[in-house]
């Protein structure tokens, strides 16, 4: 009751019926608004004959538009909109339909609005709304207005559109024309890129062997030349191509860069070599000048061992810091050890003059020649030495005892070092020098005392003028000294007065005065200010008692560390490691130094003993680094002549890059060669090592590179036979050389790709060697089909036999085959002379299972133990020889047409299984 209501009372336009909504239509006034929502309500109603009559009541193609794009989307609607926008229907003005045109986004309205519309803007407008290409052609080719189809053919970009363009725009020449001349513009713009492509590639092909080449003299000039003709080329790169550029144009500056950095490396080596040399020359020259001088020399003075101690200190502290960069040339180092010997020579004779001193001081004053002559000779002084002026004098004594002084030569001699004395003295008078004038007047004046009298007279009134003149100049320092005395002495007693300066710094303050006093000497020198001097500086002694008591103890102490560190040294020197490392030598040697640094200050009279005997061990542990660098060093050059020669060598690669690293292993295991020479030796082997790494890394790349080429060849080809479906089966050479090429791709380098790869080739094989097969089937079923009319003539035959009891022959077409021939005549003959239904039944039977079998079709349940008997008999016939399925298929088709004769009710039974077999066999394989 409801359903009917609703049925009976519901609008019009709502009715259920579709019929009655559709004559509704037509009382609709679309003028007023609410009829106008109704009417584009049914323009998307369910049933077609509704929207199109609801459509048709609608002019305004924004509303449709609207309707389209709330999903009203419907066929009624794109035809009534193309009718509205191309002009057929409605009244709306070309302006707001060209507008309307301008603001399609439906591809499929505005392709039937560019075929139908009625005028060429309106289509235009259109036409500008399509991009894709597909459309665009259609246009091209089916527009009925010249300047659409031009205007779409305009906009027709790809090579393969161009093409087709050609050749379906055939009613418009001029669009053809436009298209053929720009596929060609396009294809010769193509070429055009493609060479100066390859240029480019070629180009870094070059450039980037280069990169992982070595440097030889030609590879600036190699590389320059490259970079103009990179800067030549008219495209522009890719941004692969310009990286690619940039790492190549990198690694070729990094190589120029290495070895302009090696080359610099090894001239600024060479020069601190020479510099070094030099400088070692320059101290060798003048140590042997310093001792050539005291050889020279009349006496051996005190300040000239001192100073040539203190030479000797300063030539062995450089020479050891230029051993520490450079080692020495062998003529150099003679020269060196020659001077230290001749230096230890003249030490040594001092010691022993010095540990005899006041013995002979001793002898002198007691007149004890005998005890005299004895010292003289145990200090063995050398005799190219000058003698000291204690020697002198001992000297002096002994001959004149001896009664040498009588011998004119020794007298002439005597009164010429007298007179280059007095010079000598003149010329200390002349600079102001007191001290050393003293000295050598005092020194004179024994000379001459020691002359005979009838030679004094002139050297001894020499010397008193120059007597005169020391005595003004003692007189001019008291002078001076008086002032500075006073200074001095009130100085020290308040230095004693003062309480709270330290222990050390009071000590140092004292000694600086002493010696301030005592350089003054005997100049204005009296008693009070001397007593007072004396007292005050008594003071401070008694009371830095106590702390100079430990200072000795201190000191005593760390002479006992410096003797307990001399003798681990010397026990190292007498037992060296026969590998001892340098580096651990020189660690040695540093610590060893600065705990002979620390372990000071010493008791003066036993410094200078261990001092020398110190610097003599520091001399041996530096000649045996300097020994075991050398060593290390020649090492060195023997790997850089090993890793040179496995550079220059015809080994692979690889194994040339692992020999390398075991190189470099060694290198590391042998220490350090002397430390200048140690940065250029690994300079130069970590040249040659970069160079056999850059060959393998330029192997791989080359490696790399074959084995991408060799899997593109092996993708090419895979592509190709893939593509490839064999026709006919005389085919089968052309897969055979295909798998020859693929046969000499391999081995295909490791990876998932190549194993992919050969899946696939395997799988294409196998299905166009099996598509071969069928053709060949296929090829022997057309052939039988060609010779079936003498199968049939053998038939009609056969059944004459039968029902009329005549036997005739065949006969034999023009071109019948051998094998088909002997079939032939084998079938006349059985018509002669039949053998029985029952044998020929069995022999159909047979021909067909067999059949069966070779198309691989399912045999009924009844005929599988036929089935199985065939199965076995060929494989007891096949064996050593497989025949393929298509001379397996002769044969069956051969001993079918020499089956008979054949009953026309048992062939009507079994042909049409046989053709269907046959049938069968002829369907190839998918592609």
């Amino acid at each position: 009751m409801p359903g009917l209501l609703r049925r009976l009372f519901a609008p019009r336009w709502q009715h259920p019926n579709p019929e009655v909504r559709r004559q509704a239509i037509a009382r609709l006034d679309p003028a007023q608004t609410a009829q106008l929502a109704r009417l584009e309500r049914l323009a998307t109603d369910a049933d077609p004959d509704v929207r199109r009559e609801a459509l048709a009541r609608l002019e305004e193609p924004q509303r449709l538009l609207a309707l389209r794009h709330e999903g009203g989307e419907s066929a009624e609607l794109s035809e009534r909109l193309v009718a509205l926008l191309s002009g057929r229907d409605g009244e709306l003005d070309l302006p707001a339909r060209i507008a309307l045109a301008e603001s399609l986004d439906d591809a499929d309205l505005a392709e039937r609005l560019v075929l139908e519309g009625d005028n060429q803007q309106l289509r235009l407008a259109a036409l500008a709304r399509l991009d894709d290409e597909e459309a665009l052609i259609r246009q091209a080719c089916d527009n009925g207005i010249a300047a659409v189809r031009q205007a779409a053919a305009a906009r027709v970009e790809s090579e393969a559109g161009l093409q087709r363009l050609i050749q379906g725009a055939r009613r418009d020449r001029q669009v053809v024309r436009q298209a053929r001349e720009r596929l060609q513009r396009r294809r010769a713009d193509a070429a055009s890129l493609a060479a100066a492509r390859e240029r480019r590639e070629a180009l870094l092909g070059k450039l980037e062997t280069l990169g992982h080449s070595a440097w030889e003299p030609m590879f600036g000039a190699r590389f320059r030349h490259l970079m103009r003709e990179w800067a030549s080329l008219s495209d522009m790169p890719s941004a692969e191509q310009e990286r690619r550029y940039q790492e190549a144009c990198l690694r070729c500056r990094k190589t120029l860069s290495d070895h302009e950095a090696h080359e610099q490396a090894q001239d600024a080596a060479e020069r601190r070599r020479e510099d070094a040399d030099q400088a070692r020359e320059a101290l060798i020259d003048a140590l042997e000048e310093s001792l050539d001088g005291l050889h020279n020399a009349q006496r051996l003075a005190d300040q000239d061992i001192a100073s040539l101690r203190a030479q000797k200190q300063l030539l062995a502290t450089r020479w050891q810091a230029l051993s520490e960069q450079h080692l020495a040339d062998e003529t150099l180092r003679q020269r060196y050890d020659a001077a230290l010997a001749d230096f230890a020579r003249i030490v040594e004779a001092r010691e022993r003059l010095d540990e005899r001193a006041e013995a002979i001081e001793q002898a002198l004053r007691d007149g004890d020649d005998d005890r005299l002559a004895e010292l003289v000779e145990d200090c063995d002084w050398p005799d190219d030495l000058p003698p000291s002026p204690l020697l002198q004098r001992a000297g002096w004594r002994l001959a004149d005892e001896a009664g040498e002084a009588a011998e004119p030569g020794d007298l002439e001699a005597r009164l010429a070092r007298v007179g280059d004395d007095l010079d000598r003295l003149e010329r200390l008078l002349d600079n102001g020098a007191f001290k050393g004038a003293n000295r050598l007047h005092q020194s004179l004046r024994q000379q001459i005392d020691h002359l005979p009298e009838a030679r004094r007279g002139e050297p001894a009134a020499r010397l008193k003028r120059l007597g005169a003149r020391l005595a003004e100049l003692r007189d001019w320092r008291g002078f001076v000294a008086g002032p500075k005395r006073t200074q001095l002495c009130e100085a020290i007693q308040a230095l004693a007065e003062e309480e709270e300066l330290d222990d050390a710094e009071l000590d140092r303050r004292h000694r600086r005065l002493v010696k301030e006093w005592r350089d003054l000497g005997d100049a204005a020198a009296n008693r009070d200010q001397s007593t007072a001097f004396r007292a005050a500086s008594d003071r401070i002694h008694e009371r830095l008692r106590e702390w100079r008591t430990h200072q000795d103890r201190q000191r005593q102490a760390n002479l006992t560390a410096r003797q307990t560190l001399c003798d681990q040294l010397e026990h190292l020197l007498d037992q060296p490691a026969a590998a001892a490392d340098p580096d651990a030598l020189r660690e040695i040697r540093d610590r060893a130094r600065q705990q002979w640094r620390r372990l000071s200050p010493v008791p003066r009279n036993e410094a200078e003993a261990i001092g020398r005997r110190f610097g003599r061990i520091r001399h041996a542990l530096q000649a045996l680094i300097e020994k075991r660098a050398g060593e290390i060093a020649e090492a060195k050059r023997g790997l850089i002549e090993e890793a040179r020669a496995l550079r220059d060598g015809d080994q692979p690669a690889k194994r040339r890059a692992e020999q390398a690293k075991a190189l470099q292993r060694r290198w590391r295991e042998l220490g350090r060669a002397p430390k200048g020479e140690e940065q250029t030796l690994w300079r130069e082997f970590r040249h040659l090592c970069d160079e056999i790494f850059a060959q393998r890394d330029a192997d791989r790349s080359d490696q790399a590179q074959r084995h991408r080429d060799r899997l593109d060849a092996m993708q090419a080809l895979i592509d190709r036979i893939d593509a490839w479906q064999p026709a006919r089966s005389d085919d089968t050479a052309s897969l055979d050389e295909a798998v020859q090429e693929a046969a000499a791709l391999e081995p295909l380098p490791a990876g998932r790709r190549s194993e992919g790869m050969r899946r696939r080739w395997s799988g294409i094989v196998r299905a166009r060697r099996e598509r071969l097969a069928r053709l060949a089937l296929a090829e022997v079923v057309e052939r039988w089909r060609r010779a079936r009319p003498l199968l049939e003539a053998h038939l009609e035959a056969d059944a004459a036999a039968q029902n009329d009891g005549e036997c005739r022959d065949v006969p034999a077409p023009a071109e019948l085959p051998d094998t088909l021939k002997d079939a032939h005549d084998a079938r006349n003959a059985a018509r002669r002379d039949p053998p029985p239904a029952t044998e020929v039944e069995e022999r159909l039977a047979r021909l067909r299972v067999h059949l069966a079998l070779l198309a691989g079709d399912t045999s009924h349940r009844q005929d599988d133990p036929l089935r199985l008997a065939i199965q076995v008999e060929r494989l007891n016939e096949n064996l050593g020889h497989t025949p393929s399925r298509a001379e397996e298929l002769r044969g069956v088709l051969i001993e079918l047409l020499a089956t008979g004769p054949v009953a026309p009710t048992l062939w009507e039974r079994e042909v049409g299984e046989l053709d269907h077999t046959l049938e069968s066999l002829t369907r190839l394989p998918p592609p």
